[in-house]
């Protein structure tokens, strides 16, 4: 989205600001759109109790910040935001904030209601100095389908409210199992946050994963196995844009990795392979008192607390397989994990949209606002309002992709996968749109933008092609030509490769592979023959 169509949404709320310019309930909103549009995007992490919100994060952040116990904070909406010197404030529903004193044990951060009930709190606003969050406002909410009515309830009613868009931008949705109040929730949130734009804004997080495989090594690859088939689901694949296995745990713990547990796995890793299995072949095995190694049972305990039986597991495999020092072992037990994957997942489809949800949260939220208390001089907004829909493209594009997921394109098959990568189904980059690999030069992007749009064109301008297919072939088209236009302009531009893309490195996801591995081999030769990770990833 170009800052031309975020101004013009700047513009009017400024508009309507004066309209409104005495203390109400219509100027409060107002005020909260305009710092709306113009922070980070509000990135929210839901799902059921016990799905590892909470835990994923803190690994996506690098560090212990949100609470993981069953305490009264983890029955609150908490917004974790970007601040130099760190903050605690608590929002009730009635009365002023307060701010909370900042406490830590055991390196996590300590929340306390101070007293307050937690149906008393709206929200709790965290600012921390992490670099993590200068680019994203991460919300952590309760549990939906507690058993608690009044803790689904504060989710519900910060996620999906009944009378107004969505607080947050875009969404991750946790997972262990697809039941069908995950489904509900997801098309909750679909048609609320959607608005008149009309967008899919949600990825499912298959959460937990290394418990799909009962902790085996290749726990991941069966999770990535029951993820694709979560994403060909007819329900699931309308309302959110792609599932991604996720071991929260392990990432959580690897991006926190201490020197002592290093050494702890070094030495299982120098234990003779029959000991090593034998000790490994359970939790309960690996905790129990045991002369196969000198570490005591408290020390196997923490790890198993803090890795599980498949961190623990695959940390000695990694070591035996060449991870020769504390850092590289926590690197590669991230990128074991699926939170790259992840983290690719978000910087590809929401944060690279961050401005186009950010501008149709606001439009939409601005509409209902001054419908609700119309004065001299709304038509005018309002009419700013549709104007924006009606030539946004990036909205257009939003609108389609929604359409593609919930319904389909009026094209045949091959012509609507094609149209949906263009419009940004698989990322917004040049050469995902194209379907090309990352490293594509300007003219192999150039060339295939020409060849795409004259194939496109020809499409729509026959006779045989129905008004609907034509009206998607117009955006798939424009998204073209703003292909061809960007990599014209690239020349030059720092950070960028050949095809426009930040130079950082995306995740990808593993090849499918065998769920069960090859049989008879140890953990470190299932490493190396490719049985846990594929790719530019296998070791």
């Amino acid at each position: 989205m170009t800052a031309t169509v975020r101004d013009d949404a700047a513009k009017l709320i400024a508009a309507a600001q004066e309209i409104y310019p005495e203390p109400s309930d219509t100027r409060v909103a107002l005020n909260d759109l305009h710092r709306r549009l113009h922070e980070p995007l509000r990135l929210a992490l839901a799902g059921m109790v016990k799905a590892g919100k909470s835990t994923l994060l803190n690994a996506i952040l690098g560090e212990k910040l949100a609470p993981t116990d069953a305490g009264e904070c983890t029955r609150v909406v908490t917004w974790y935001r970007y601040s130099t010197t760190p903050s605690i404030t608590l929002h009730p529903h009635e009365g002023e904030p307060r701010r909370m004193p900042i406490k830590r044990e055991a390196g996590r951060l300590v929340l306390e209601l101070d007293g307050v009930a937690a149906e008393e709190v709206a929200w709790i606003d965290v600012g921390w100095p992490s670099t993590g969050l200068r680019s994203v406002i991460l919300i952590d909410t309760p549990g939906i389908a507690s058993l608690s009515t009044d803790v689904s309830a504060r989710s519900t009613a910060f996620l999906v409210p009944e009378a107004r868009p969505s607080s947050a931008d875009a969404i991750i949705y946790l997972m262990r199992h697809l039941h069908a109040s995950d489904l509900k929730f997801l098309e909750s949130f679909r048609d609320t946050a959607a608005g008149s734009s009309e967008t899919v804004n949600a990825v499912a997080v298959l959460s937990r994963a290394d418990e799909i495989g009962s902790g085996r090594i290749d726990s991941m690859l069966s999770a990535q196995k029951v993820a694709r088939r979560y994403e060909r689901d007819g329900d699931l694949a309308s309302l959110s844009l792609g599932v991604v296995p996720v071991a929260g745990l392990l990432a959580e713990s690897a991006k926190t990795l201490r020197e002592s547990e290093y050494a702890a796995f070094k030495e299982l890793a120098g234990l003779p392979r029959d000991d090593r299995e034998r000790l490994m072949v359970s939790a309960d095995r690996f905790a129990r008192p045991s002369e196969l190694t000198t570490l005591s049972e408290k020390v196997r305990r923490e790890l198993l607390a803090r890795f599980g039986i498949f961190g623990v597991r695959l940390a000695v495999a990694l070591i035996r397989g060449g991870a020769v020092t504390s850092t590289e072992l926590a690197d590669q037990l991230v990128q074991h994990s699926g939170l790259k994957e992840l983290q690719g997942f978000v910087r590809e489809q929401f944060r690279t949209r961050g401005a186009d949800l950010k501008v149709r949260g606001v439009l939409d939220g601005l509409e209902q606002a001054i419908r609700a208390d119309p004065r001299e001089g709304t038509q005018s907004i309002l009419a700013g309002i549709e104007r924006i829909r009606a030539t946004a493209h990036t909205l257009r594009e939003l609108s389609l992709l929604s359409q593609a997921k919930a319904s389909g394109l009026p094209l045949r098959a091959a012509d609507a996968t094609t149209a949906e990568r263009i419009i940004g189904g698989q990322g917004v980059t040049a050469t995902a749109r194209l379907g090309l690999d990352d490293e594509a030069t300007d003219e192999k992007v150039s060339e295939e933008a020409d060849t795409q749009l004259a194939y496109w064109r020809s499409l729509s301008q026959s006779p045989l092609t129905e008004r609907a297919a034509v009206e998607v072939c117009r955006v798939v088209i424009r998204s073209l030509e703003e292909i061809v236009s960007e990599v014209l302009g690239a020349a030059g531009r720092p950070n960028v490769d050949a095809a426009g893309r930040p130079s950082q490195g995306i995740g990808e996801g593993a090849e499918e592979q065998s769920e069960d591995g090859e049989a008879g081999l140890s953990d470190e030769e299932l490493l190396e023959h490719g049985t846990v990770l594929s790719g530019p990833d296998k070791l």
